[in-house]
């Protein structure tokens, strides 16, 4: 059972290729680890070489550890294979981010999986961040606006309703 004290923050983000997503990772990321974040990637799709190749491009001082996340895809189909990741690269007492990215059931599937592991974690906070390449999933956006508590964007996170003007979240009947 998942401690009342425990929060699990959700955003959301949309991009329109893997350069976009990207462009718009690196600068945050980069801020993120000047903050000593701690950031796990949970990609279905790999973006490395976009990644490398950007990177040569800009003078980030945090280089190293940017391209010391992984950024490759992974396969991951077992909740076991979640655990060992979080059970390995969580760090008490740090912001602790994990980017997911991939179809509409990978993202799912690994939230899941994560909230799954919080349940019995003894971590207090966690930041999922969840990407969606936005011609996939331009019909669900009502429902992926609702499920996330914030947006990232080119600006950083940021209130849905700073981003979708006109936006109000459905609250969830109990």
């Amino acid at each position: 059972m998942k401690k009342e004290n425990q929060r699990i923050e959700k955003l959301c983000s949309f991009y329109v290729s893997d350069w976009h997503l990207v462009t718009m990772l690196l600068p945050y990321i980069n801020h993120k680890i000047e903050e000593n974040s701690k950031i796990i990637t949970i990609l279905e799709y790999d973006i490395e070489q976009n990644l490398k190749l950007l990177l040569e491009k800009l003078n980030l001082k945090n280089e190293e550890q940017i391209l010391s996340l992984n950024w490759k895809g992974m396969n991951l189909k077992k909740y076991s294979e979640i655990e060992e990741i979080l059970n390995n690269e969580v760090k008490k007492g740090t912001e602790n981010i994990i980017l997911v990215n991939g179809c509409k059931d990978y993202v799912q599937n690994n939230n899941l999986m994560i909230e799954k592991w919080m349940k019995t974690s003894k971590l207090q906070h966690l930041k999922i961040i969840n990407f969606f390449e936005v011609t996939e999933f331009n019909n669900n956006i009502l429902e992926i606006l609702n499920a996330h508590d914030k947006v990232l964007n080119t600006s950083g996170e940021r209130e849905i309703e700073e981003v979708f003007e006109g936006y109000q979240k459905v609250k969830e009947a109990n």
